[in-house]
């Protein structure tokens, strides 16, 4: 993973190799801070060589990732050096769409290991947030059993309250975490509250809307065809210099009209 100093201003960036120049012997890549529009990422292949062609005509049409900054944790160990463009693009954009808040209620998620198994898993799970519940504040057995029994009213306290000393609160929490497979993370206590999770993207390519799919191969010989013959019509300096002359003593054979000519 790439170090980054300061607070990132993306939550998912990768490094992004020309797979032909790789086998090659060069590596030739770009880091890319997703999400990027296609024309971004199209100016990428053409600076990466994707697009060209090797020193036999065959185009370079593959290419692979070479590292990821993530700064989700949970996220960088399931991504793999092949993963669609097009399926980074879309979890970047609904990371980006996320509030604060948000973002640390999918990290919690991440890191209760639900829902985290792909690129597919994650974009679903960026819609499905309401499905879980997260206590911030909770990071450990005592502190569930503590706030069930104290804070969350779940029993009369002033009937309790001469037994106070003799509560097992984190055995209490522990057969509550263990009782509804709940889940002590860094973000806090995490449970599922068995809201119905919706599939909003199946895997396909086509599922992906289309202003995050950025994997188009530029066709770099026919652009430069085209710059060519654009160049071509274009009139030679000796050609402008002779039209400019032209219009020039146009202009000047064109009589003055006399400022008392009373024809007018």
């Amino acid at each position: 993973m790439a170090d980054t100093e300061g607070t990132p201003d993306f939550h998912l960036a990768a490094y992004v190799t020309n797979l032909g120049k790789y086998n090659e012997g060069y590596l030739v890549g770009e880091w890319v801070k997703f999400p990027v529009t296609p024309d971004e990422m199209q100016d990428v292949f053409r600076r990466i060589g994707i697009g060209g062609k090797d020193v036999f005509g065959s185009p370079y049409e593959e290419w692979f990732i070479t590292d990821y900054d993530c700064y989700i944790d949970g996220i960088y160990d399931i991504l793999s050096e092949y993963e669609s463009l097009d399926e980074l693009n879309y979890l970047a954009d609904k990371l980006d769409e996320m509030s604060d808040a948000e973002v640390q209620h999918f990290k919690a998620i991440v890191k209760m290991g639900e829902h985290s198994d792909s690129v597919q898993d994650l974009i679903n799970l960026t819609e499905n947030l309401d499905c879980y519940e997260i206590y911030p504040d909770i990071t450990d057995e005592y502190d569930l059993g503590y706030y069930l029994i104290n804070e969350l009213g779940c029993y009369d306290m002033n009937t309790l309250k001469a037994l106070e000393n003799y509560i097992d609160y984190k055995e209490y929490g522990d057969d509550t975490a263990l009782n509804e497979n709940g889940v002590f993370t860094d973000y806090g206590y995490v449970v599922c509250n068995q809201s119905d999770f919706k599939e909003i993207y199946n895997g396909s390519r086509d599922d992906i809307p289309d202003e995050y799919r950025i994997s188009s191969i530029p066709d770099i010989e026919a652009e430069q065809k085209d710059a060519v013959k654009t160049e071509e019509k274009k009139p030679s300096i000796r050609q402008q210099l002779a039209e400019n002359k032209s219009k020039s003593e146009k202009t000047q054979s064109v009589p003055l009209r006399q400022k008392n000519d009373l024809s007018l």
